[in-house]
């Protein structure tokens, strides 16, 4: 379903305030890439009614839904809303906008999660954890009732890995031979694995669980999507991967001729 977006209307640039869409002055009709993850994130919220447990992205995208729920708390449009946020910087950010948390012990069934993805293939397969969240993500999104990914039309797809990228989690002992293991297991697609670091290269990158992240990059399809998830659960060392397989229920993508919602 394609629906039109008021940004584009006409020679005029409209700028998002408090959910409304709002003419500015005349200027070229071209949207940055974080306009668009906007426009996306705030559709996202309209599904959001008050007494909902939610899931709280991580990344970019999923910010600008985050701060849209505080902004709808605070002005009371909704009301005792309980997020379960994805990370660590999340929890951060939803504690300093005053969002009422808690966690999967206390609410083990989500009503909704909104969150962005790293690659939607036409099937709405998911590639996520480009930001390294994806173990925490997973357990939540795995736990709603609906689950919303919000993108800009540059995460679509052919098929997953083309485009970067598929994170998967590992412990730290012995992290090389897990690496090498995986990237044996996709050997046929020209795997290159590469444990990830920080500051140009001088750190190892840990995620919120103490954990390391090894990515894959495919040269081809890696093929069946759900046997080469099963094979890499299989390797002992690997704690969860970056394919986000049959969860998404709907996709909102947001791009220059307007916003599209893909439901499963």
């Amino acid at each position: 379903m394609a629906i039109p977006c008021p940004p584009f209307i006409g020679s005029e640039k409209l700028s998002i305030e408090s959910g409304a869409m709002s003419p500015s002055s005349p200027s070229p009709l071209i949207l940055t890439q974080d306009e668009l993850k906007k426009i996306a994130a705030y559709k996202a919220v309209e599904f959001v009614q008050s007494g909902m447990v939610l899931g709280l992205g991580t990344g970019s995208t999923a910010k600008h839904a985050v701060d849209r729920i505080a902004d709808l708390l605070h002005q009371g449009k909704l009301k005792n809303i309980i997020g379960i946020p994805t990370s660590t910087k999340t929890h951060q950010q939803a504690v300093s906008l005053g969002i009422p948390l808690s966690d999967l012990n206390s609410h083990p069934v989500v009503d909704l999660a909104i969150d962005g993805a790293d690659e939607v293939d036409s099937n709405l397969n998911l590639v996520k954890g480009r930001g390294g969240s994806l173990l925490r993500e997973k357990m939540i999104e795995s736990a709603c009732k609906k689950f919303i990914v919000i993108v800009d039309e540059s995460k679509l797809v052919a098929h997953v890995g083309a485009s970067g990228a598929m994170p998967v989690e590992v412990v730290p002992f012995c992290w090389k031979f897990t690496q090498d293991r995986l990237q044996n297991l996709f050997d046929y697609a020209g795997c290159v694995a590469k444990l990830r670091t920080d500051n140009g290269g001088e750190k190892i990158f840990v995620t919120d669980n103490g954990n390391y992240i090894v990515d894959l990059f495919f040269k081809k399809d890696i093929g069946d999507l759900k046997v080469a998830s099963d094979a890499i659960l299989r390797l002992a060392g690997v704690v969860e991967h970056g394919m986000f397989l049959d969860m998404a229920t709907t996709v909102i993508v947001a791009g220059e001729l307007g916003i599209t919602i893909k439901d499963k």
